[in-house]
């Protein structure tokens, strides 16, 4: 196997995946480091520093001998990093079924289609929906993620504005979670139901497991 790029990284471990489509799942993550954006809730701010460094062959080694056929590539900003996107092809070639998660600011055109994505739309609270790359929205395969996350009732309805706009219902698998702490699911849940909004609320399993954004 090629040793391939070296990736800057946070972390790297197994869990349950907390979130998405494939949530309940155990899963090998990989957590890159680096972020160009700066959301106000965001919940893996020590991944903006790099912790270590290790080749795209070495992850791979890791996530086989995990015993795990799942591989979530999240960040971070994965898609910042060229040897990340790299990783992601070197994790599907592999034989693993392989998740990569973005913050919507990267454009998704280079990554192996192999993977299934997952992409955030940042909301009006994040301070980052400016950040935006839309045409990202436009490649949302059935197999794809989008994600929103929602900390008041303005969010709440720029999302609904952005899931009509991009017909996101009908092109993947669209996920809405309210803020921890700050935005309550029952709140949205009726917001969700009053609308007859066919979109899914997400909650934080990991947080309900381990009480923890980092989840282990």
């Amino acid at each position: 196997m090629t040793e391939g790029p070296t990736v800057e990284l946070s972390e790297v471990f197994v869990s349950i995946q907390g979130e998405g489509s494939s949530v309940g799942w155990p899963f090998f993550f990989v957590r890159t480091a680096g972020c160009p954006l700066r959301c106000t809730w965001c919940d893996s701010t020590y991944a903006y520093q790099p912790a270590f460094e290790l080749t795209g062959g070495e992850i791979v080694r890791q996530a086989l001998h995990s015993r795990v056929a799942r591989v979530l590539v999240t960040g971070g900003e994965p898609l910042a990093q060229p040897a990340a996107v790299r990783l992601i092809s070197m994790l599907c070639d592999a034989g693993l079924e392989v998740w990569a998660e973005t913050g919507g600011s990267e454009d998704t055109f280079g990554v192996d289609p192999r993977a299934h994505l997952a992409v955030d739309v940042k909301g009006p609270s994040s301070g980052m929906a400016d950040h935006m790359c839309w045409s990202n929205l436009e490649r949302l395969r059935p197999t794809d993620d989008v994600k929103f996350v929602l900390s008041h009732r303005e969010d709440y309805v720029y999302a609904k504005r952005v899931i009509d706009k991009y017909a996101l219902n009908e092109r993947c698998t669209v996920l809405l979670s309210p803020v921890h702490g700050v935005l309550d699911a029952q709140a949205l849940a009726e917001w969700m139901l009053a609308d007859r909004l066919q979109s899914r609320l997400q909650l934080q399993m990991h947080r309900i497991i381990w009480d923890d954004a980092r989840g282990r």
